[in-house]
């Protein structure tokens, strides 16, 4: 349900949230526009891009997991998940990119084929070293290949971080939404 509690409009231009709204309760429709031309990714030190397989799946789970629980959002459990690569339209490995360093799985972006970034994730040991924008890098590649405009994402409002990062990645604030209880 969107929150009225506070007018954003597209009139405003400025859709950008005040530097203290951090709330808990509530979250934000970012979008990139493809249109522009970007860099392509530039994989930090010793990070490779690597493919969703039967090898690494159990540790891309488990690096999601450990991401809902510090910035939110849903991830089902490992069988659901990987089941849904077989059964759910949306679900496709190819948008599932992973990136591994010398200790494993360290970085991953699960996208869906409605041009919506599902999940991003990155390993607290990899935090501040570009992984997170040489990944957002990956996924608008791919979905500007595929033909599509934009590229859209949730992002908690208190996931100050993650925000950040979007808005380097040069993704603008489209909507806020009040969480729905669950």
């Amino acid at each position: 349900m969107l929150d009225r509690s506070r007018p954003y409009s597209r009139s405003s231009g400025n859709l950008r949230p005040a530097a203290g709204d951090a709330s808990t309760a509530h979250y934000w429709l970012m979008r990139r526009d493809l249109a522009p031309a970007f860099d392509d990714p530039d994989w930090p030190g010793a990070v490779r891009h690597v493919a969703l397989t039967a090898q690494n799946a159990s540790a891309v789970h488990q690096l999601l997991v450990l991401g809902r629980e510090h910035g939110g959002g849903r991830v089902a459990d490992y069988a659901t998940w990987l089941h849904a690569f077989e059964t759910d339209p949306e679900f496709d490995q190819a948008l599932c990119f992973v990136l591994e360093d010398a200790q494993g799985v360290v970085a991953v972006a699960q996208c869906w084929t409605s041009a919506f970034i599902r999940n991003l994730v990155v390993h607290p040991r990899a935090h501040r070293q570009g992984v997170g924008l040489a990944l957002l890098s990956q996924a608008f590649a791919a979905f500007r290949q595929r033909g599509e405009g934009h590229v859209d994402l949730k992002v908690m409002e208190s996931n100050q971080g993650a925000r950040r990062l979007y808005e380097r990645a040069g993704m603008q604030y489209i909507q806020r939404h009040e969480l729905e209880p669950r």
